[in-house]
């Protein structure tokens, strides 16, 4: 990314709760078309760091930019138009029960009025194609979905607006090895076909070797290692070794109620 603007620049990022600190000085670039998965265990920051970038959360201390405009302690205007940049999957898929498909993934369009209803049906039924699922399944509501078709509804969402960042939180939680891999699968092909930066979290190594093109540890509040995705399993650190590995022994302990 050497003379390219990031897509998304974090620097020295901070962010506590009380006494709590979670974020302790987070760097990391995205670059344009870029996919980085952050992984690392529950409760290490990851959700904390997204919503550090959507402006939910404003960090205690250190810079947040998207193409190359900060975007910490900015007005509500402002935000608004750079979260017209964003799509995002949510961890469960995170759909309204009460509204149909369609509803679902045109609600972001429909809701800021940048589309008729009539025209949000037909972007549903296009962006519903694009994740696999045909136009019988745009007036079905969340109810009647499979934990598989719920996320790619959700997907569809992600992309309803065409963004150009997509945020994945926990892509594959819930779902059983085959439809994970699907899920990757689209992940990886959405992204390619809508030009798409993508920033991703998860703990599934194997989610996060096939989305990424590099991938960064979170890990006591700051990124402890980021690189290629092929070069992971010979990063050299004895923290992201235990991690990607599964091992209970090593450097990375485990608060165990007894």
């Amino acid at each position: 990314m050497t003379g390219t603007t990031p897509k998304i620049k974090l620097r020295n990022v901070h962010k506590a709760f009380g006494e709590k600190v979670v974020l302790d000085g987070v760097d990391l670039d995205v670059g344009v078309g870029e996919s980085v998965v952050i992984i690392g265990g529950s409760g290490t920051g990851k959700s904390v760091t997204l919503k550090c970038i959507l402006g939910l959360l404003h960090p205690d201390q250190g810079s947040v930019e998207v193409d190359g405009e900060s975007v910490v302690g900015i007005s509500q205007r402002r935000r608004d138009r750079i979260n017209r940049k964003f799509g995002m999957l949510f961890q469960g898929a995170a759909l309204f029960d009460s509204l149909p498909v369609w509803e679902n993934v045109t609600f972001g369009l429909l809701a800021e009025k940048r589309c008729t209803r009539s025209d949000a049906e037909e972007i549903a039924v296009i962006k519903l194609g694009m994740v696999g699922l045909g136009p019988d399944v745009a007036h079905l509501y969340p109810a009647e979905l499979s934990g598989g078709m719920q996320k790619r509804v959700g997907l569809a969402r992600a992309i309803a607006s065409d963004p150009e960042i997509i945020f994945f939180d926990e892509p594959t939680t819930g779902l059983d090895p085959i439809m994970a891999d699907v899920i990757n699968d689209l992940i990886v092909k959405i992204t390619r076909e809508v030009g798409a930066t993508a920033l991703s979290i998860t703990h599934d190594m194997v989610s996060a070797k096939k989305i990424a093109h590099r991938i960064a540890m979170l890990y006591d509040g700051k990124i402890i290692w980021a690189g290629r995705t092929e070069s992971i399993d010979g990063s050299g650190n004895e923290y992201v070794d235990q991690f990607i590995n599964g091992r209970a022994e090593g450097p990375i302990k485990m608060a165990v109620r007894a």
